[in-house]
């Protein structure tokens, strides 16, 4: 099976639909939405929607710290800018689309693999995996072999030893690696619908559990519709900027 991972969509139609297209030419047999449908983007239902329509056909999704915060009184650790989306957001959606945010588990197993939003450690305090320490938290929640995040909207992959040696790789655009079964591995996808490393084109990964390859795409969209939604909808100018320049 050839899975497709996309995470933090964060209402981006335009990102969403670029990733789900190169995925299908990538004859992606399945997918998975990490987290984070809503938030910072101009377009919640129309993603909501779209992520409805995949689980109805055997997708799984994942709630993250913006889907619950758009559906919960509680706002966990949310600057301004983004509390305002978030308001913005509620008025936006259905009581079919909230009730499916809602309800999405923070987390899923599926055979040797683990799906969540933010650290399988505690995934209800939302804890950025960017370095080292966080990852082994990560890896040491679950006997999974595969753990797949998103959250932080940087690619990286951790390669974790039996020996407890911890290595990390920022994988290049397009790269293509087999995991190794002698190893367990934290992938972080990066960023569908905002990507912050400084390049503006949509992440996603599609996993092979026949071969075991795991590779990480950049996908060139319309960021300038994008950003120009975003203004449109008046949200805050900094989300647009963030579609332009990638950070």
């Amino acid at each position: 099976m050839r899975l497709a991972i996309l995470t933090d969509l964060h209402a981006n139609r335009e990102a969403v639909e670029a990733c789900l297209a190169h995925a299908q030419r990538q004859r992606a047999d399945q997918y998975a939405f990490l987290g984070d449908l809503v938030g910072y983007g101009a377009n919640p239902g129309w993603v909501v929607d779209t992520v409805m329509d995949y689980v109805a056909r055997g997708a799984l999704a994942i709630q993250g710290n913006h889907d619950y915060a758009a559906t919960h009184s509680e706002r966990p650790g949310m600057h301004p800018e983004a509390l305002h989306v978030l308001e913005w957001t509620r008025a936006q959606l259905s009581p079919e689309q909230a009730g499916f945010l809602a309800g999405l588990p923070l987390m899923q197993q599926h055979g040797h693999a683990l799906f969540v939003h933010a650290s399988a450690w505690q995934p209800e305090k939302w804890e950025y995996v960017t370095g080292s320490a966080q990852a082994m938290r990560s890896l040491g929640a679950t006997s999974c072999r595969l753990v797949f995040s998103g959250h932080v909207h940087v690619p990286a992959l951790y390669r974790l030893a039996d020996d407890g040696r911890l290595g990390t790789l920022v994988p290049e655009a397009g790269s293509c690696i087999a995991l190794d079964p002698r190893y367990r591995y934290l992938a972080i996808v990066g960023a569908a619908g905002q990507p912050r490393d400084a390049n503006n084109a949509a992440c996603y990964a599609i996993y092979d559990d026949s071969t075991r390859e795991l590779c990480f795409f950049r996908v060139p969209y319309d960021h300038g519709a994008a950003a120009r939604r975003v203004i449109a909808a008046g949200l805050p100018l900094v989300f647009a900027m963030r579609l332009i320049e990638g950070i």
